[in-house]
């Protein structure tokens, strides 16, 4: 009798859902683990993307390695039917990065892309499992009581990553740039958040942090009801999309006496993005629910490119 991943042991099930998840991704993958993160990263992150252009041509394979890596931890939540399986692709994650440090990376190709990246710069593995552990705790606490534990998450995840970005262009050592990848990375965070907020509601989910919501009378089941006409859902918006400015407004502040440095503008072109979606959604009265929002913003590769050029974001 063949036994379900139900009921199999533990270890034999985390063995299985391993095996079975080196595989779908090896398909052309091992063979140029660089070219299927790019692959992947360009359908999954389009403003990572965008930006990739701006990385010194020979980093742009660990650029797409990093951010393949995070596009992977960010969509295991949507792609797992239990939250028991997450966690097996978590810990598959753990033991990768283990395996990286010890020159054993496992057949995946973003395993492998990663691993590369590694033998081009110091990659704190400690911010690589820092990412994991967000996520995984993410995984079981999908909602947020309050918007300081919202703040943790996105620390952990966005701005962790643009420090691992600090680590590959060797610039984690400045403690300036450290502070404004920080409130970066939470902006980032939030910004993302409200821009799939019609995705969540789909899943019956309300990202905004309960401290807000409830101080505008925002419940679950009218937002997921009415989507952008559920009562106070748009003073919710506009306060959770003003904490997200701040950070923003605060990451740019560290800059003020001279602009960006030139060899580091590439990780803080993410603000850029960020900026436009948060005037996008001024622009409709943030009605986060607009469709408007949910189709890309043609003017932005030239924002960003504007935005390499004057070392501003």
């Amino acid at each position: 009798m063949i036994l379900s991943a139900r009921h199999r042991p533990v270890s034999n099930a985390l063995r299985h859902l391993q095996r079975r998840h080196v595989s779908q991704a090896r398909t052309g993958g091992i063979q140029d683990p660089a070219a299927y993160c790019r692959d992947l990263v360009r359908k999954h992150d389009n403003d990572a993307f965008l930006c990739s252009y701006f990385y010194p041509r020979h980093l742009q394979g660990a650029y797409f390695g990093l951010r393949a890596f995070n596009v992977e931890l960010a969509t295991v939540k949507e792609n797992v039917s239990r939250t028991m399986i997450g966690q097996m692709r978590m810990q598959f994650w753990r033991d990768a990065v283990k395996g990286i440090s010890e020159d054993k990376p496992p057949n995946h190709p973003i395993a492998l892309a990663l691993h590369a990246a590694s033998k081009q710069a110091s990659l704190p593995g400690y911010h690589l499992k820092r990412m994991i552990d967000a996520r995984e705790q993410d995984l079981q606490n999908p909602t947020y009581m309050t918007v300081e534990s919202l703040q943790n998450y996105a620390e952990s995840t966005s701005s962790t990553l643009l420090y691992l970005l600090l680590s590959l262009l060797s610039l984690s050592s400045s403690s300036t740039l450290s502070h404004a990848a920080s409130h970066l990375g939470i902006a980032h965070s939030f910004a993302t958040l409200l821009r799939a907020m019609p995705f969540h509601a789909s899943q019956g989910r309300v990202i905004i942090p309960a401290e807000i919501t409830s101080k505008h009378g925002v419940t679950q089941e009218e937002v997921v009801r009415k989507g952008g006409s559920a009562p106070g859902i748009d003073d919710a918006v506009y306060e959770f999309a003003t904490l997200a400015n701040d950070h923003l407004i605060t990451a740019r502040e560290s800059f003020k006496d001279g602009g960006v440095p030139d060899e580091a503008m590439p990780i803080f072109l993410t603000g850029i993005p960020v900026a436009s979606y948060l005037s996008r959604l001024e622009a409709v009265n943030f009605d986060a629910f607009h469709p408007s929002l949910q189709t890309k913003d043609w003017k932005l590769p030239f924002q960003i490119w504007r935005g390499r050029r004057s070392r501003m974001f």
